[in-house]
């Protein structure tokens, strides 16, 4: 119906009027966009049949947008640290050459935090990008320029990566899908800072979308070979999916408790699950979830099976230079002369804490086994668990630093390596996003990708940012 370079003009004119109010594009390459589009209406001009090429290029012509963190070609690839700010790309990331490869047409890269360690995508390259809802609030992180450039109708699919909900936070405060697959099955390579050690089996590459059917087709390209792993092809009956719920994580003393309108939210889901399926949601009370925080940063700073310890944060602020020393940064950081954000500053101070207490680590490690089994069992191959998204709806910004560990709803699922998807449930009373996370056991991404279609048709998916 229309042409691709008709397409990709409506996302640079859209991106052109928003972006100066959110930031979230920090460096666009539309002159080469446009260029691709023109190539892609003469191959439909000229091309074989519309079968063939829909099977050579399943994603022809469509607008994306990727994490600056990832190598995109010609694009900058600091992940927010200033003496990176001359790094450009010279190659792309394996999942951004899968898209492309697939006919996705990259229109730029998008704003993270600093390092890709933080909720608030904010750093002293690119400044701070503001959520499409309202200007005043944060868009999450670390993958929150692709949420926000997603929810402000600026893009059409995103990459993004998550090793404590970085996909899934920005999803949820932006109004948008995010899908965390199961470990090991997409590729990490290509992005800065990529994984070492354990940490390498917690992080997650995923696609992000405004709609849920786009989320399959993305996730087959994104893992390439690797998707025969994940129950793609098998076809779920709704019906016969073991639902489980659970409201809040017990009660953490290092979380905010969980927003009423969120469970709110929760609770409609429940209720209409039970009515129009006709199934019985199960309430569930995992203990060990309280503990979702200490197990994550336990489990992240452990050393791998080979005894390699976990990569130091303060040695990738200084990036292969000098050392950075925390506190010198803090003071530095409090007369305006240090070149690294508070939270990044705060990480590498909290950092030496962790290792402090090397028995109570142990103990960490393995309730995060145990809860690892806990949920395999619980959920089979048939279980879906439904769980808050994050405690509260998008905070205003700076708020974060008040609660830095509200991330562990989201965070306790990476050390678990479970499939997450994240689905909007509409907007609240204050006119910003709700949302819920839709957890299965491992490889079993198809059946929380079956739950998002099934939501998104029952509670209308993304809503248009300002449309009240």
């Amino acid at each position: 119906q229309v042409t691709c370079i008709e397409v990709v003009e409506a996302y640079v004119e859209r991106i052109r009027e928003v972006n100066p109010l959110i930031n979230a594009v920090v460096k666009d390459r539309f002159e080469e966009a446009l260029q691709e589009a023109r190539h892609v209406d003469q191959l439909l001009s000229e091309g074989p049949g519309d079968d063939c090429l829909e099977e050579k290029f399943p994603l022809l012509g469509v607008p994306i947008t990727v994490k600056e963190a990832f190598s995109l070609y010609g694009m900058p690839n600091t992940s927010g640290l200033v003496n990176r700010r001359s790094v450009i790309a010279s190659s792309d990331a394996t999942v951004v050459s899968r898209l492309k490869q697939a006919g996705a047409i990259p229109l730029g890269v998008t704003n993270c935090s600093e390092l890709c360690m933080w909720y608030e995508s904010s750093n002293r390259v690119y400044g701070r990008t503001n959520n499409p809802y309202d200007l005043q609030r944060i868009v999450g992180g670390s993958s929150g320029g692709e949420g926000c450039v997603l929810g402000a109708a600026c893009s059409v699919v995103g990459v993004g990566s998550d090793i404590g909900g970085s996909i899934r936070m920005p999803a949820f405060f932006n109004g948008v899908f995010g899908h965390k697959p199961t470990t090991g099955v997409v590729p990490n390579d290509g992005q800065f800072p990529n994984a070492v050690g354990a940490r390498s089996s917690f992080l997650c590459t995923g696609p992000m979308c405004r709609y849920a059917e786009d989320l399959e087709p993305v996730l087959r390209v994104m893992a390439g070979p690797g998707v025969s792993r994940l129950k793609l092809n098998e076809k779920v009956s709704l019906e016969k999916i073991k639902f489980h719920c659970m409201d809040h994580d017990g009660g953490s003393i290092f979380v905010s408790p969980v927003d009423k309108e969120i469970l709110q939210a929760q609770k409609k889901v429940v209720e209409h699950l039970e009515s129009d399926l006709g199934v019985q949601v199960q309430r569930v009370a995992i203990h060990k979830m309280k503990y979702s925080f200490q197990i994550w940063s336990a489990m992240m700073s452990s050393k791998d099976s080979e005894g390699q310890e976990a990569q130091r944060f303060t040695d990738l602020l200084g990036d292969h230079g000098k050392p950075v020393w925390p506190l010198w940064e803090l003071l530095k950081w409090l007369v305006g002369m240090s070149s690294h954000t508070l939270p990044a500053i705060a990480l590498g101070l909290t950092e030496k804490l962790v290792n402090l207490n090397l028995s109570g680590k142990a103990k960490l490690v393995s309730m995060g086994k145990s809860l690892q089994e806990e949920m395999e069992a619980l959920l089979g191959p048939d279980g879906v668990l439904l769980y808050p998204s994050h405690p509260t709806i998008a905070p205003k910004h700076h708020s974060p630093i008040c609660m830095p560990f509200n991330f562990a709803y989201t965070a306790i699922f990476n050390v678990l390596g479970l499939p997450v998807t994240q689905c909007p449930l509409g907007l609240g009373s204050e006119g910003l996003p709700l949302g819920i996370q839709l957890v299965a056991a491992a490889y079993n991404d198809h059946l929380t990708l079956a739950v998002a279609r099934y939501l998104e048709k029952a509670f209308g998916g993304w809503v248009v940012p300002g449309k009240v």
